[in-house]
């Protein structure tokens, strides 16, 4: 089994008396590209940050490498461990982009000049431009460029394509997806885009109102989730299903429809006792799986 990078154990962060984590438990695998699904306020950022020690908990652990994150000495050597990349994209506006480079570069005794190099000339960086003069799309390449070329062995970053165009959003999903084939880095990166997380990620946890709501391999997600319906004769009853895995039920006129997060076989072999007229059982894309588990309303 592989073992944990990220671990948190009923993880809880209050602010002004507001649950922004209310017992979150995740499980990030060594060695994954981890998407962190959920929409805007579910918690990921407030996450991130208890993760690298820049918030502390309210109760509940954090840890990175096996690290308590709300220890200042392990915090510390969490993030020289970890490259990070802000949804803000924290840069120095007066600095140019080369002197931002050698700047970020002192720091880091691992860092990877053959990175910076081909990474600059991929990201077509102007190395002697200011860094306020840079476009959005811009300065997250190059932001992108300080987290990949400092040796770190977890990459996190908080909406990574955020108000990009798509063409720039591509190029840094393809180049995330490159690094960490390349160099056997971890990822984990959160986001709100669902297509983005489905295109790169192997692993994805899903975050509603501070609480994973599901999490696991990206392959074995699409294999358990099942939407089976069933249509009767008449009205569809109304029913209590007892097998296992029945995240949801509707019933509207002769049609009764169920997602499982357990696969179909259980809830068929109950259904069939109803004496439905047809039961089909379809695949449920991620998609279907985040707007079917998170909550509709505040």
């Amino acid at each position: 089994m592989t073992d944990a990078i990220i671990e948190t154990a009923d993880l809880h962060k209050s602010y002004n008396g507001v649950e922004a984590l209310r017992g979150l438990n995740l499980s990030v695998p060594t060695g994954s590209i981890c998407g962190f699904l959920g929409r805007n306020g579910a918690g990921k950022t407030t996450t991130i940050k208890v993760l690298l020690g820049m918030s502390r908990p309210s109760s509940g652990q954090a840890r990175v490498f096996g690290l308590r994150a709300d220890e200042q000495e392990a915090s510390v050597e969490i993030r020289r461990r970890v490259g990070f990349v802000s949804e803000e994209k924290d840069l120095y506006d007066y600095m140019t982009v080369e002197e931002m480079i050698r700047f970020t570069a002192a720091f880091f005794p691992k860092w990877r000049a053959e990175l910076e190099q081909r990474y600059l000339r991929k990201f077509e960086l102007p190395s002697q431009q200011k860094v306020k003069a840079l476009s959005r799309g811009t300065r997250t390449k190059l932001a992108l460029l300080l987290a990949l070329c400092r040796g770190a062995e977890l990459l996190i970053l908080d909406e990574p394509t955020s108000g990009l165009d798509p063409a720039v959003a591509e190029e840094v999903l393809q180049a995330l997806v490159t690094h960490a084939g390349n160099d056997e880095m971890t990822i984990f990166f959160s986001s709100h885009q669902i297509a983005e997380v489905e295109q790169i990620a192997d692993h994805v946890a899903i975050v509603d109102r501070g609480q994973i709501v599901v999490t696991g391999p990206l392959d074995e997600l699409r294999e358990r989730y099942r939407r089976i319906q069933l249509v009767f004769d008449g009205d569809a009853p109304d029913t209590h299903f007892l097998a296992p895995g029945v995240v949801r039920v509707q019933r509207k006129g002769r049609v009764l429809t169920l997602l499982s997060s357990a696969g179909a076989e259980g809830i068929v072999e109950e259904a069939r006792t109803l004496n439905p007229a047809s039961v089909d059982v379809m695949p449920v894309t991620l998609k279907e799986i985040f707007l079917e588990t998170v909550a509709v309303e505040d």
